[in-house]
Protein backbone atom coordinates (compact mmCIF):
# COMPACT_ATOMS: atom_id res chain seq x y z
CA UNK A 1 0.00 0.00 0.00
CA UNK A 2 2.67 2.10 -0.04
CA UNK A 3 2.00 4.64 -3.24
CA UNK A 4 -1.65 4.96 -1.18
CA UNK A 5 -2.42 8.48 0.30
CA UNK A 6 -2.73 9.32 3.75
CA UNK A 7 -6.40 9.52 3.03
CA UNK A 8 -6.59 6.05 1.92
CA UNK A 9 -4.63 4.66 4.74
CA UNK A 10 -7.05 6.37 7.01
CA UNK A 11 -10.32 4.88 5.13
CA UNK A 12 -8.61 1.07 5.55
CA UNK A 13 -8.47 1.91 9.31
CA UNK A 14 -11.76 2.60 9.39
CA UNK A 15 -12.53 -0.73 7.35
CA UNK A 16 -9.64 -2.58 8.82
CA UNK A 17 -10.63 -5.70 6.96
CA UNK A 18 -13.07 -7.05 4.71
CA UNK A 19 -16.01 -9.10 7.11
CA UNK A 20 -18.15 -11.46 5.04
CA UNK A 21 -21.11 -12.13 6.70
CA UNK A 22 -23.16 -15.32 6.13
CA UNK A 23 -26.02 -17.20 7.74
CA UNK A 24 -24.34 -18.52 10.36
CA UNK A 25 -23.15 -14.93 11.61
CA UNK A 26 -25.32 -12.08 9.99
CA UNK A 27 -27.28 -11.77 13.56
CA UNK A 28 -24.28 -9.59 14.21
CA UNK A 29 -25.40 -6.99 12.02
CA UNK A 30 -26.38 -3.99 14.01
CA UNK A 31 -28.69 -2.67 11.25
CA UNK A 32 -31.19 -6.35 11.64
CA UNK A 33 -32.52 -5.22 14.80
CA UNK A 34 -35.01 -2.97 13.06
CA UNK A 35 -36.54 -6.38 10.90
CA UNK A 36 -39.16 -8.41 12.16
CA UNK A 37 -39.10 -12.01 13.69
CA UNK A 38 -40.79 -13.07 10.38
CA UNK A 39 -38.71 -11.52 8.27
CA UNK A 40 -35.40 -13.00 9.93
CA UNK A 41 -36.73 -16.27 9.64
CA UNK A 42 -37.72 -15.91 6.08
CA UNK A 43 -34.40 -15.01 5.45
CA UNK A 44 -32.68 -17.76 7.47
CA UNK A 45 -35.27 -20.32 4.98
CA UNK A 46 -34.57 -18.72 1.80
CA UNK A 47 -30.52 -18.75 3.07
CA UNK A 48 -30.79 -22.36 3.02
CA UNK A 49 -31.41 -23.28 -0.94
CA UNK A 50 -29.61 -19.88 -1.85
CA UNK A 51 -26.06 -19.01 -1.36
CA UNK A 52 -26.09 -15.60 1.58
CA UNK A 53 -22.95 -13.44 1.85
CA UNK A 54 -22.59 -10.33 2.32
CA UNK A 55 -20.07 -8.10 4.07
CA UNK A 56 -19.48 -4.88 5.89
CA UNK A 57 -18.99 -2.54 2.83
CA UNK A 58 -22.19 -3.61 1.57
CA UNK A 59 -24.11 -3.14 4.93
CA UNK A 60 -22.35 0.26 6.16
CA UNK A 61 -21.72 1.81 2.63
CA UNK A 62 -24.43 0.88 0.30
CA UNK A 63 -27.76 -0.47 1.93
CA UNK A 64 -29.68 2.52 2.90
CA UNK A 65 -31.60 0.61 6.17
CA UNK A 66 -34.10 3.09 6.67
CA UNK A 67 -35.32 1.95 3.13
CA UNK A 68 -35.05 -1.57 3.81
CA UNK A 69 -37.18 -3.98 3.03
CA UNK A 70 -37.85 -2.19 0.01
CA UNK A 71 -33.82 -1.12 -0.57
CA UNK A 72 -32.87 -2.24 -3.63
CA UNK A 73 -28.71 -3.08 -2.25
CA UNK A 74 -30.82 -5.19 0.22
CA UNK A 75 -32.66 -7.02 -1.67
CA UNK A 76 -29.93 -7.76 -4.18
CA UNK A 77 -27.80 -9.16 -1.03
CA UNK A 78 -30.49 -10.73 1.80
CA UNK A 79 -32.14 -13.78 0.39
CA UNK A 80 -36.50 -12.72 0.13
CA UNK A 81 -39.07 -14.81 1.04
CA UNK A 82 -40.60 -14.91 -2.25
CA UNK A 83 -37.66 -16.06 -3.73
CA UNK A 84 -39.10 -19.20 -3.23
CA UNK A 85 -42.53 -20.35 -4.38
CA UNK A 86 -44.81 -20.27 -1.67
CA UNK A 87 -44.67 -24.08 -1.51
CA UNK A 88 -41.53 -24.30 -1.41
CA UNK A 89 -40.95 -22.51 1.08
CA UNK A 90 -43.65 -23.39 3.24
CA UNK A 91 -42.23 -26.96 3.04
CA UNK A 92 -38.74 -26.04 3.87
CA UNK A 93 -40.19 -23.59 7.21
CA UNK A 94 -42.23 -26.30 8.91
CA UNK A 95 -39.31 -28.92 8.44
CA UNK A 96 -37.39 -25.93 10.44
CA UNK A 97 -39.98 -25.12 12.99
CA UNK A 98 -40.75 -28.22 14.32
CA UNK A 99 -37.07 -29.43 14.34
CA UNK A 100 -36.18 -31.68 11.78
CA UNK A 101 -33.18 -33.65 11.58
CA UNK A 102 -31.01 -31.74 9.91
CA UNK A 103 -30.73 -34.70 7.03
CA UNK A 104 -33.89 -34.17 6.35
CA UNK A 105 -33.83 -30.51 5.74
CA UNK A 106 -30.93 -30.61 3.73
CA UNK A 107 -32.33 -33.69 1.61
CA UNK A 108 -35.45 -31.13 1.07
CA UNK A 109 -33.13 -28.21 0.22
CA UNK A 110 -31.49 -30.69 -2.66
CA UNK A 111 -34.85 -31.37 -4.03
CA UNK A 112 -35.94 -27.91 -4.06
CA UNK A 113 -32.76 -27.18 -5.64
CA UNK A 114 -33.18 -29.35 -8.39
CA UNK A 115 -36.29 -28.07 -9.75
CA UNK A 116 -34.30 -24.51 -9.85
CA UNK A 117 -33.04 -25.54 -13.35
CA UNK A 118 -29.41 -25.13 -11.38
CA UNK A 119 -27.20 -24.71 -14.94
CA UNK A 120 -29.54 -23.27 -17.68
CA UNK A 121 -28.09 -22.78 -21.37
CA UNK A 122 -26.77 -25.81 -21.88
CA UNK A 123 -24.03 -25.21 -19.66
CA UNK A 124 -23.30 -29.21 -18.59
CA UNK A 125 -24.93 -30.88 -21.77
CA UNK A 126 -23.03 -28.59 -24.53
CA UNK A 127 -20.43 -26.21 -23.18
CA UNK A 128 -18.06 -28.29 -21.91
CA UNK A 129 -14.83 -28.61 -24.10
CA UNK A 130 -12.92 -31.94 -24.24
CA UNK A 131 -9.12 -32.18 -25.23
CA UNK A 132 -7.47 -35.36 -25.64
CA UNK A 133 -10.86 -37.15 -25.02
CA UNK A 134 -11.15 -35.39 -21.87
CA UNK A 135 -13.73 -33.31 -20.74
CA UNK A 136 -11.84 -29.87 -18.71
CA UNK A 137 -14.80 -29.46 -16.42
CA UNK A 138 -13.58 -26.35 -15.31
CA UNK A 139 -14.05 -24.83 -18.62
CA UNK A 140 -16.59 -24.00 -21.41
CA UNK A 141 -16.56 -22.78 -25.00
CA UNK A 142 -19.94 -22.18 -26.14
CA UNK A 143 -18.53 -19.32 -29.18
CA UNK A 144 -15.68 -20.11 -31.10
CA UNK A 145 -13.99 -16.66 -29.90
CA UNK A 146 -14.08 -17.11 -25.83
CA UNK A 147 -13.41 -19.02 -24.18
CA UNK A 148 -14.28 -19.42 -20.06
CA UNK A 149 -12.18 -20.21 -17.25
CA UNK A 150 -13.05 -20.93 -14.17
CA UNK A 151 -10.28 -20.82 -11.79
CA UNK A 152 -10.96 -23.25 -8.49
CA UNK A 153 -9.68 -20.63 -5.90
CA UNK A 154 -12.39 -17.94 -7.61
CA UNK A 155 -15.60 -19.88 -7.06
CA UNK A 156 -16.66 -17.52 -4.11
CA UNK A 157 -17.49 -13.75 -4.00
CA UNK A 158 -17.09 -10.55 -2.05
CA UNK A 159 -20.70 -11.41 -1.34
CA UNK A 160 -23.11 -12.90 -3.44
CA UNK A 161 -26.34 -11.48 -5.61
CA UNK A 162 -29.61 -13.15 -4.52
CA UNK A 163 -30.28 -13.39 -8.57
CA UNK A 164 -26.94 -15.00 -9.29
CA UNK A 165 -27.17 -17.67 -12.02
CA UNK A 166 -24.62 -19.65 -10.96
CA UNK A 167 -25.81 -19.76 -7.20
CA UNK A 168 -24.77 -23.88 -7.77
CA UNK A 169 -20.89 -22.38 -7.72
CA UNK A 170 -21.44 -21.41 -3.89
CA UNK A 171 -23.32 -24.23 -2.50
CA UNK A 172 -22.94 -28.19 -1.73
CA UNK A 173 -23.53 -29.21 -5.44
CA UNK A 174 -19.92 -30.44 -6.65
CA UNK A 175 -21.55 -32.89 -9.36
CA UNK A 176 -22.85 -29.87 -11.12
CA UNK A 177 -19.98 -27.53 -10.08
CA UNK A 178 -17.33 -25.66 -12.59
CA UNK A 179 -13.57 -25.63 -11.37
CA UNK A 180 -10.29 -26.15 -12.49
CA UNK A 181 -6.80 -26.11 -11.31
CA UNK A 182 -4.81 -26.90 -14.08
CA UNK A 183 -3.83 -23.81 -16.26
CA UNK A 184 -1.42 -25.29 -18.36
CA UNK A 185 -4.84 -27.71 -19.79
CA UNK A 186 -6.42 -23.93 -20.64
CA UNK A 187 -3.51 -23.52 -22.85
CA UNK A 188 -2.87 -26.67 -24.43
CA UNK A 189 -6.79 -26.45 -25.44
CA UNK A 190 -6.67 -22.55 -26.41
CA UNK A 191 -3.50 -23.48 -28.41
CA UNK A 192 -5.32 -26.45 -30.25
CA UNK A 193 -8.12 -24.04 -31.14
CA UNK A 194 -6.49 -20.18 -32.99
CA UNK A 195 -9.94 -19.43 -33.67
CA UNK A 196 -9.91 -18.27 -30.03
CA UNK A 197 -9.32 -14.85 -29.38
CA UNK A 198 -10.74 -14.41 -25.80
CA UNK A 199 -10.06 -16.18 -22.79
CA UNK A 200 -12.66 -15.09 -20.06
CA UNK A 201 -11.55 -15.74 -15.81
CA UNK A 202 -14.51 -16.34 -14.37
CA UNK A 203 -16.55 -18.25 -11.30
CA UNK A 204 -17.48 -17.19 -9.20
CA UNK A 205 -14.51 -14.32 -8.77
CA UNK A 206 -11.62 -14.58 -9.52
CA UNK A 207 -10.61 -11.19 -8.17
CA UNK A 208 -11.68 -13.18 -4.09
CA UNK A 209 -8.13 -14.74 -5.07
CA UNK A 210 -4.81 -13.32 -3.69
CA UNK A 211 -2.75 -11.25 -6.50
CA UNK A 212 -0.21 -14.10 -5.74
CA UNK A 213 -2.95 -16.99 -6.57
CA UNK A 214 -4.66 -14.90 -9.95
CA UNK A 215 -1.02 -14.30 -11.14
CA UNK A 216 -0.60 -17.83 -10.88
CA UNK A 217 -3.33 -18.50 -13.35
CA UNK A 218 -2.58 -15.41 -15.41
CA UNK A 219 0.77 -15.21 -16.00
CA UNK A 220 1.03 -18.95 -17.57
CA UNK A 221 -1.20 -17.61 -19.79
CA UNK A 222 0.85 -14.25 -21.31
CA UNK A 223 4.01 -16.22 -21.23
CA UNK A 224 2.43 -19.30 -23.13
CA UNK A 225 2.77 -17.07 -26.78
CA UNK A 226 -0.22 -17.38 -27.92
CA UNK A 227 -0.32 -14.82 -30.46
CA UNK A 228 -4.16 -15.59 -31.47
CA UNK A 229 -5.35 -14.80 -27.76
CA UNK A 230 -5.84 -10.72 -27.96
CA UNK A 231 -7.90 -10.13 -25.05
CA UNK A 232 -7.76 -11.30 -21.40
CA UNK A 233 -11.43 -10.72 -19.73
CA UNK A 234 -12.03 -10.67 -16.08
CA UNK A 235 -15.53 -11.20 -14.69
CA UNK A 236 -15.91 -9.35 -11.29
CA UNK A 237 -18.44 -7.76 -9.09
CA UNK A 238 -15.31 -6.83 -6.29
CA UNK A 239 -15.81 -3.05 -7.63
CA UNK A 240 -19.20 -3.26 -6.34
CA UNK A 241 -19.34 -4.88 -3.29
CA UNK A 242 -15.41 -4.40 -2.30
CA UNK A 243 -13.66 -1.66 -4.07
CA UNK A 244 -10.81 -1.81 -1.57
CA UNK A 245 -9.45 -4.93 -3.39
CA UNK A 246 -7.68 -2.32 -5.56
CA UNK A 247 -7.41 0.31 -3.12
CA UNK A 248 -6.44 -0.87 0.26
CA UNK A 249 -5.82 -4.68 0.22
CA UNK A 250 -2.41 -5.97 1.40
CA UNK A 251 -1.37 -6.54 -2.54
CA UNK A 252 -3.61 -4.44 -4.04
CA UNK A 253 -0.78 -2.63 -5.52
CA UNK A 254 0.16 -6.25 -6.81
CA UNK A 255 -2.78 -6.73 -8.09
CA UNK A 256 -2.79 -3.45 -10.58
CA UNK A 257 1.14 -4.46 -11.49
CA UNK A 258 -0.44 -7.56 -12.70
CA UNK A 259 -3.16 -5.57 -14.69
CA UNK A 260 -0.03 -3.83 -16.28
CA UNK A 261 1.94 -6.84 -17.12
CA UNK A 262 -0.98 -8.35 -19.13
CA UNK A 263 -1.77 -4.52 -21.07
CA UNK A 264 2.45 -4.50 -21.64
CA UNK A 265 2.20 -8.43 -23.18
CA UNK A 266 0.20 -6.82 -25.85
CA UNK A 267 -2.84 -8.66 -24.52
CA UNK A 268 -6.14 -6.04 -24.39
CA UNK A 269 -7.10 -6.60 -20.64
CA UNK A 270 -11.00 -5.78 -19.95
CA UNK A 271 -12.23 -5.72 -16.41
CA UNK A 272 -15.92 -7.25 -17.17
CA UNK A 273 -17.49 -5.20 -14.26
CA UNK A 274 -21.29 -5.97 -12.82
CA UNK A 275 -22.82 -3.20 -11.33
CA UNK A 276 -26.60 -3.61 -10.65
CA UNK A 277 -27.97 -0.61 -9.35
CA UNK A 278 -26.14 3.59 -9.57
CA UNK A 279 -25.70 3.26 -5.63
CA UNK A 280 -22.87 0.70 -6.73
CA UNK A 281 -20.59 3.60 -8.59
CA UNK A 282 -21.76 6.59 -5.85
CA UNK A 283 -19.11 5.68 -3.10
CA UNK A 284 -15.33 7.62 -3.05
CA UNK A 285 -13.91 4.27 -2.89
CA UNK A 286 -15.56 2.46 -6.04
CA UNK A 287 -14.91 5.68 -7.74
CA UNK A 288 -11.05 5.70 -6.72
CA UNK A 289 -10.96 2.16 -7.31
CA UNK A 290 -12.27 2.58 -10.87
CA UNK A 291 -9.44 5.44 -11.07
CA UNK A 292 -6.64 3.37 -10.76
CA UNK A 293 -7.77 -0.14 -12.63
CA UNK A 294 -7.83 3.03 -15.65
CA UNK A 295 -4.18 3.96 -14.78
CA UNK A 296 -2.73 0.07 -15.54
CA UNK A 297 -4.49 0.29 -18.90
CA UNK A 298 -7.20 -1.98 -18.29
CA UNK A 299 -10.97 -1.08 -19.52
CA UNK A 300 -13.89 -1.51 -17.93
CA UNK A 301 -17.41 -2.77 -19.44
CA UNK A 302 -20.27 -3.17 -17.50
CA UNK A 303 -23.29 -5.47 -17.48
CA UNK A 304 -25.72 -6.87 -15.15
CA UNK A 305 -29.34 -8.46 -15.24
CA UNK A 306 -32.53 -5.92 -15.53
CA UNK A 307 -34.42 -7.28 -12.34
CA UNK A 308 -37.67 -6.56 -10.78
CA UNK A 309 -37.82 -5.00 -7.28
CA UNK A 310 -34.21 -3.60 -8.06
CA UNK A 311 -33.39 -1.73 -11.26
CA UNK A 312 -36.76 -2.20 -13.22
CA UNK A 313 -36.70 1.95 -13.95
CA UNK A 314 -35.84 3.61 -17.24
CA UNK A 315 -34.11 6.40 -15.09
CA UNK A 316 -32.37 3.96 -13.00
CA UNK A 317 -30.30 2.33 -16.07
CA UNK A 318 -29.86 6.10 -17.46
CA UNK A 319 -28.29 6.89 -14.29
CA UNK A 320 -26.10 4.13 -14.45
CA UNK A 321 -24.99 4.39 -18.28
CA UNK A 322 -24.35 8.20 -17.54
CA UNK A 323 -22.28 7.68 -14.25
CA UNK A 324 -20.18 4.99 -15.86
CA UNK A 325 -19.30 6.95 -19.38
CA UNK A 326 -17.93 9.99 -16.61
CA UNK A 327 -16.37 7.52 -14.54
CA UNK A 328 -14.63 5.83 -18.03
CA UNK A 329 -16.62 2.79 -17.85
CA UNK A 330 -18.21 1.57 -21.00
CA UNK A 331 -21.65 0.19 -20.81
CA UNK A 332 -22.00 -3.30 -22.46
CA UNK A 333 -24.75 -5.54 -21.45
CA UNK A 334 -28.44 -4.85 -20.12
CA UNK A 335 -28.95 -9.03 -19.48
CA UNK A 336 -32.61 -10.49 -19.04
CA UNK A 337 -32.49 -12.98 -15.72
CA UNK A 338 -31.73 -15.95 -16.41
CA UNK A 339 -34.15 -19.11 -16.24
CA UNK A 340 -32.66 -20.23 -13.20
CA UNK A 341 -32.70 -19.81 -9.47
CA UNK A 342 -35.38 -17.60 -8.55
CA UNK A 343 -36.13 -16.04 -12.20
CA UNK A 344 -39.90 -15.93 -11.24
CA UNK A 345 -39.55 -13.55 -8.56
CA UNK A 346 -36.60 -11.26 -10.39
CA UNK A 347 -37.65 -11.59 -14.00
CA UNK A 348 -38.97 -8.90 -16.12
CA UNK A 349 -41.24 -10.02 -19.40
CA UNK A 350 -39.37 -9.06 -22.59
CA UNK A 351 -41.61 -6.65 -23.54
CA UNK A 352 -41.41 -4.93 -20.56
CA UNK A 353 -37.73 -5.30 -20.05
CA UNK A 354 -37.37 -3.87 -23.85
CA UNK A 355 -39.83 -0.49 -22.98
CA UNK A 356 -37.25 0.39 -20.19
CA UNK A 357 -34.60 -0.31 -21.98
CA UNK A 358 -35.77 1.82 -24.95
CA UNK A 359 -37.02 4.62 -22.19
CA UNK A 360 -33.16 4.73 -21.26
CA UNK A 361 -31.38 4.88 -24.38
CA UNK A 362 -33.41 7.63 -25.38
CA UNK A 363 -31.87 9.45 -22.49
CA UNK A 364 -28.27 9.04 -22.99
CA UNK A 365 -25.85 10.39 -25.85
CA UNK A 366 -24.01 8.27 -28.17
CA UNK A 367 -21.39 7.24 -25.37
CA UNK A 368 -23.37 5.60 -23.59
CA UNK A 369 -25.03 3.41 -26.25
CA UNK A 370 -22.58 0.93 -26.91
CA UNK A 371 -24.92 -1.09 -24.32
CA UNK A 372 -26.86 -3.88 -25.58
CA UNK A 373 -30.38 -4.87 -24.18
CA UNK A 374 -32.21 -6.46 -23.01
CA UNK A 375 -30.15 -9.87 -24.23
CA UNK A 376 -30.96 -13.66 -23.09
CA UNK A 377 -27.66 -15.64 -22.93
CA UNK A 378 -29.88 -18.44 -24.06
CA UNK A 379 -28.76 -21.67 -24.55
CA UNK A 380 -28.82 -20.97 -28.42
CA UNK A 381 -26.72 -17.95 -27.87
CA UNK A 382 -27.18 -14.17 -26.89
CA UNK A 383 -30.24 -13.32 -28.49
CA UNK A 384 -31.59 -9.68 -28.03
CA UNK A 385 -35.20 -8.37 -28.01
CA UNK A 386 -35.43 -5.61 -30.83
CA UNK A 387 -38.55 -4.79 -29.65
CA UNK A 388 -42.47 -5.08 -30.86
CA UNK A 389 -43.52 -4.66 -34.38
CA UNK A 390 -46.98 -5.09 -36.18
CA UNK A 391 -46.60 -7.53 -39.60
CA UNK A 392 -50.34 -7.96 -41.65
CA UNK A 393 -51.96 -6.68 -38.53
CA UNK A 394 -50.22 -9.06 -36.34
CA UNK A 395 -48.17 -8.29 -33.11
CA UNK A 396 -44.73 -9.59 -33.12
CA UNK A 397 -41.48 -9.68 -31.33
CA UNK A 398 -38.59 -8.84 -33.04
CA UNK A 399 -35.41 -10.32 -31.79
CA UNK A 400 -31.75 -11.25 -33.19
CA UNK A 401 -28.92 -13.07 -32.45
CA UNK A 402 -25.85 -11.21 -31.09
CA UNK A 403 -23.79 -14.29 -30.75
CA UNK A 404 -24.40 -18.25 -31.49
CA UNK A 405 -23.91 -21.69 -30.80
CA UNK A 406 -23.60 -21.47 -35.29
CA UNK A 407 -21.68 -18.07 -36.19
CA UNK A 408 -24.40 -17.84 -39.33
CA UNK A 409 -26.83 -17.07 -37.04
CA UNK A 410 -25.53 -14.44 -36.32
CA UNK A 411 -27.43 -10.57 -36.45
CA UNK A 412 -29.83 -12.52 -38.54
CA UNK A 413 -33.08 -11.42 -37.57
CA UNK A 414 -36.13 -13.86 -36.44
CA UNK A 415 -39.72 -13.12 -35.09
CA UNK A 416 -41.83 -14.85 -32.48
CA UNK A 417 -45.61 -14.44 -32.02
CA UNK A 418 -46.81 -11.88 -29.17
CA UNK A 419 -46.55 -12.72 -25.87
CA UNK A 420 -46.64 -9.91 -23.54
CA UNK A 421 -46.07 -12.58 -20.69
CA UNK A 422 -42.89 -14.19 -21.65
CA UNK A 423 -39.43 -13.63 -19.78
CA UNK A 424 -37.07 -16.07 -22.04
CA UNK A 425 -36.91 -17.63 -25.40
CA UNK A 426 -38.48 -21.06 -24.32
CA UNK A 427 -42.18 -19.14 -23.82
CA UNK A 428 -41.60 -17.96 -27.31
CA UNK A 429 -43.26 -19.39 -30.75
CA UNK A 430 -42.35 -18.81 -34.04
CA UNK A 431 -44.15 -16.88 -36.35
CA UNK A 432 -43.66 -17.31 -39.82
CA UNK A 433 -42.40 -20.21 -40.08
CA UNK A 434 -42.57 -23.54 -37.89
CA UNK A 435 -39.70 -23.24 -35.73
CA UNK A 436 -37.08 -20.91 -34.75
CA UNK A 437 -33.56 -20.87 -37.22
CA UNK A 438 -31.50 -22.32 -33.84
CA UNK A 439 -34.10 -25.28 -32.66
CA UNK A 440 -32.92 -28.94 -32.53
CA UNK A 441 -29.13 -27.65 -32.77
CA UNK A 442 -26.26 -28.66 -29.93
CA UNK A 443 -23.09 -28.31 -31.00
Amino acid sequence: MKTLTTKWYSIAEQYHRYKPYTLKNFMQIPHLSMLSEEQIFAIQVVARVFPFRTNNYVVNELIRWEDVPNDPIFILNFPQKEMLLPHHFEQLSELIKRGAHEEEINDKVMKIRFELNPHPAGQLECNIPVLDGMEMRGMQHKYKETVLFFPSHGQKCHAFCTFCFRWPQFINMSEIKFAMKEIELLIRYVRKHPEVSDILFTGGDPLIMSTKMLSSYINPVISANLEHVTTIRIGTKSLSYWPYRFITDHDADELLELFRRIVQSGKNLAIMAHFSHPRELMTEAVQRAIERIKDTGAQIRTQSPILAHINDDPNVWAQMWRMQVKLGCIPYYMFQARDTGAQYYFGVSLERAWRIFREAYKQVSGMARTVRGPVMSAYPGKIEMLGVSEINNEKVFVLRMLQGRDPNWVLRPFFAKYNGNAIWIDELEPIFSERFLFQNQCQ
